[in-house]
């Protein structure tokens, strides 16, 4: 092998070197893109971190072209933006999740109350509707009584009434029974004095 060919070999290997190493470094590039847009992709996540997102793909950007030495240090940087922008995603759904889940703890406690205030105004309605039963028995039961009272009076009034009378009617009834018997007294007398004086003239005819 002489010198020429030694030096093509050389060149050869040291080409097929820099492409697997910019090979590999592709890989690398596409493996982080890959994940990226599984990131972006997703129907939960995809919308979150859309700032984190293309800080995570402008640095996959610059990894492509640089050398060895700083390419190192760009794909840590890269690998971190990455992870960053699926982290700050992740935080962001949690943190909606949360706010959802306080919205409808909030909703429920607003639909607890609401309930409570509705069956506390038909507790009232109620009571209310109970209180206006007593009230109306109250007053029947008091009308009765007046009623019961009134009776009684007129019943006392009535009996008053007929008592005077029958004291009235026994009066004219003793008046009459007097004047009867004073009528027959009179009668009798009449009578008794009648015959008396028809008795006398025969007595002294006789003699």
């Amino acid at each position: 092998m002489n010198r020429f060919t030694k030096l093509a070999a050389g060149l050869a290997l040291a080409f097929a070197s820099t492409l697997a190493i910019a090979a590999k470094d592709d890989l690398d590039a596409q493996r982080l893109s890959n994940s990226l847009d599984q990131l972006a992709n997703d129907p939960t996540l995809g919308g979150y971190a859309q700032g984190e997102q293309a800080r995570a793909r402008d640095a996959i950007s610059r990894l492509y072209g640089l050398k060895s030495k700083e390419r190192a240090h760009a794909l840590y940087i890269a690998e971190r933006r990455v992870d960053v922008a699926r982290a700050a995603a992740q935080v962001q759904d949690a943190q909606n999740r949360i706010a959802r889940l306080d919205r409808e703890h909030d909703q429920i406690l607003l639909d607890t109350s609401r309930l409570e205030v509705e069956n506390a105004r038909r507790e009232l309605d109620r009571q209310r509707q109970q209180a206006q039963a007593v009230a109306a028995e109250n007053a029947r039961l008091q009308q009765e009584g007046m009623d019961s009272a009134q009776a009684a009076e007129q019943a006392r009034t009535e009996a008053d009434q007929s008592r005077k009378l029958a004291e009235a009617q026994a009066k004219v009834a003793n008046a009459a029974k007097r004047q009867a018997a004073a009528a027959t007294a009179a009668a009798r007398a009449l009578r008794d004095a009648g015959d008396s004086g028809s008795a006398t003239p025969s007595k002294k005819g006789g003699q």
